[in-house]
C-alpha cells in the first residue's frame, strides 16, 4: 500500500543499529521506533484503524494510542510507540479539549451525526441567554451515565456492541470535571462550543444534558480535540504528510517527539552516575531533590531519561517505571 514503510526485500539496513538485518522475501520488517507522535485524526475512522496505518508507514513493531476518539471525531490522537508505550498511562489520565458543534432539535441513537434520528424536538432554535444559562449549570463536577454508543463493558462484551443488537442495560453515573465550556461561536441552530474536560467525559453526554436543560434535544455533529494534557494541536501530523514522506526515515523520526514529553508535568530529578546504576537495578536512591515529592521524571548525569520514580518520605527516589536507556537517548537526539 503506498506510503507504507514495511520492507518487503532480502536485506536492509537498521540505520539505529548500523546492523544490517536478514529478511526472507515478502516478510515484513519492523525498525526500532520509539517516541510520540501527534496525530491529527482524520474524519470517518476509527483510532484503532489510524493507529494501524501509522505503525505501518514507520514500521513499528510496538504502539498504542492514548484515548479513543469516535470514528467522526477529528484531531489530537498522541500515537506512542516502543519504549513510549510506557509513559501512556499518564497520558490516558489527561485532561483533554474539544471544540463541538451541537445540532440543535435533533437526538440520535449514537449521540452523534453518525446515528440514526430517533426524537425531533419542537424547540429548533436557541438564544444565546438559553444557552449561557445552560451552560453555568454544567460547569464543575457534574454526573454522567455514558451513552450505550461506547467501549465500556457490561458483563464482558462492548455497551455499543449490546447497543447494536437493540438491548440496553443499567449504567452507572460517574463524576467528571468541566473546568471550561464556553461559547466559541453562537448559532441559533448549531453554536460550537469549547469543553475542557477530565478523563472519561463524553461530549456526545454533555451535549445531549445541555440541550435538556433548554427545554430540546441535541447531538453532536462535529468534534474535534485540540488537546490533550500538555500537547496542543500546533504540534499534530496528519496522516498524507506522513504518507508523503514514506521511505525516508530520517524524516519520520524527525517528527517523534521524546518518549519522556508526555511527562512533562512531573517534576524532574538527576541522578549521578552511581546513583543511577542503582535505580536502574530497582533500587532507592537519596536524591531527589529539596521539596520534590511524588513522581517525578528521572534522568542521569548525561540527561538521559531513566524512567518514573517517586518520592519516598525520608527523601530517597524509588523506581517506579523503568525505560530503554538507549532508546530514549535516541529520542532526545531527535530533537536536537
Amino acid at each position: 500500500m503506498p506510503g507504507w514503510l514495511v520492507v518487503q526485500v532480502q536485506m536492509i539496513q537498521s540505520e539505529s543499529a548500523g546492523q544490517q538485518v536478514s529478511a526472507a522475501p515478502g516478510k515484513r520488517i519492523y525498525v526500532p521506533v520509539d517516541g510520540i507522535l501527534l496525530l491529527d485524526k482524520p474524519s470517518g475512522i476509527t483510532s484503532n484503524r489510524a493507529l494501524q496505518l501509522v505503525k505501518r508507514l514507520y514500521g513499528a513493531r510496538k504502539a498504542g494510542h492514548t484515548g479513543s476518539l469516535d470514528p467522526l471525531a477529528t484531531g489530537m490522537l498522541p500515537l506512542c510507540f516502543g519504549q513510549a508505550t510506557k509513559a501512556s498511562h499518564w497520558l490516558l489520565d489527561a485532561d483533554k479539549v474539544y471544540e463541538t458543534e451541537a445540532a440543535i432539535g435533533v437526538r440520535t441513537d449514537t449521540g452523534d451525526a453518525e446515528g440514526q434520528a430517533v426524537e425531533l424536538s419542537p424547540v429548533r432554535q436557541i438564544s444565546r441567554e438559553m444557552l449561557e444559562a445552560a451552560l453555568a449549570v454544567h460547569r464543575g463536577s457534574i454526573q454522567q451515565v455514558p451513552p450505550m454508543y461506547s467501549a465500556l463493558k457490561k458483563d464482558g462484551k462492548r455497551l455499543y456492541q449490546l447497543a447494536r443488537e437493540g438491548k440496553e442495560v443499567d449504567r452507572a453515573p460517574r463524576a467528571v470535571q468541566i473546568y471550561e465550556l464556553e461559547i466559541v461561536r453562537f448559532d441559533p441552530e448549531r453554536p460550537l462550543l469549547r469543553v475542557r474536560c477530565s478523563k472519561g467525559t463524553y461530549i456526545r453526554t454533555l451535549i445531549e444534558t445541555i440541550a435538556l436543560t433548554m427545554g430540546t434535544v441535541a447531538h453532536v455533529a462535529a468534534l474535534r480535540r485540540t488537546s490533550l494534557g500538555q500537547f496542543s494541536e500546533n504540534g499534530m501530523v496528519k496522516i498524507e504528510q506522513l504518507e508523503s514522506l514514506a521511505g525516508d526515515r530520517a524524516a519520520l523520526e524527525r517528527l517523534l517527539l521524546p518518549v519522556d514529553a508526555g511527562l512533562q508535568t512531573m517534576s524532574a530529578c538527576t541522578l549521578n552516575k552511581d546513583e543511577a546504576f542503582h535505580f536502574l537495578h530497582g533500587h532507592a536512591v537519596g536524591h531527589a531533590g529539596s521539596g520534590t515529592s511524588g513522581l517525578v521524571r528521572v534522568y542521569d548525569h548525561a540527561a538521559v531519561f531513566l524512567g518514573v520514580g517517586e518520592v519516598l518520605a525520608d527523601g530517597r527516589c524509588a523506581p517506579r517505571r523503568l525505560f530503554t536507556v538507549e532508546s530514549q537517548a535516541n529520542g532526545a537526539e531527535n530533537q536536537k
